[in-house]
């Protein structure tokens, strides 16, 4: 196993690359050039490419359940929603290619509706699930199968991020939304 700086810097480095490029540029050349190594130093510590990815999406989630839990969301299940929808985008637009990378390219590990997020292991949907539910308890929502409203929010909201980022809408970025 590489000594820690360097499996930082490892990190470090594929993330800029991600940032700037994309996720073809992640590579095991590419990364250990940008640190300082040899390819094969690499691979003491990630068995391949896909778990150098899976890394940095999970990193991304880390990220995003982090700004999520670091907001104290107050008000009503309408205001809750729309206060973790504004969280959620700024992340996307903030850092568009780890969008990317951690919902809408294929990589193997990724969390699969329904059986993944039903098991609660998506570490996003479970918070909004939370809302979803309560709001369903106090009669806010009609009583329904939350995972598949969170679910299907995410669709939503994945599809128009994507829609904005590919310039398909001829609008801004507004990181608030509006009624």
């Amino acid at each position: 196993m590489l000594p820690a700086s360097n499996q930082r810097k490892i990190a470090i480095a594929s993330r800029r690359l991600l940032d700037k490029e994309g996720t073809e540029a992640v590579t095991m050349r590419r990364v250990a050039k940008a640190v300082g190594i040899t390819p094969m130093a690499i691979y003491r510590h990630y068995p391949d490419r896909a778990a150098l990815l899976n890394s940095l999406a999970d990193e991304g989630f880390e990220e995003l359940v982090a700004r999520l839990a670091g907001k104290r969301f107050l008000g009503s299940v309408e205001e809750r929603l729309t206060k973790m929808g504004e969280i959620y985008l700024e992340h996307a637009l903030e850092n568009p290619r780890l969008f990317e990378l951690m919902f809408l390219k294929r990589r193997e590990g990724a969390r699969r509706y329904p059986r993944d997020f039903k098991a609660d292991r998506s570490p996003t949907a479970n918070l909004m699930v939370e809302v979803i539910q309560e709001g369903m308890a106090t009669g806010y929502f009609r009583d329904d199968d939350p995972w598949e409203i969170v679910f299907e929010m995410g669709a939503l909201s994945h599809g128009l991020i994507m829609l904005y980022l590919g310039g398909r809408m001829e609008v801004s970025p507004v990181l608030r939304f509006s009624r």
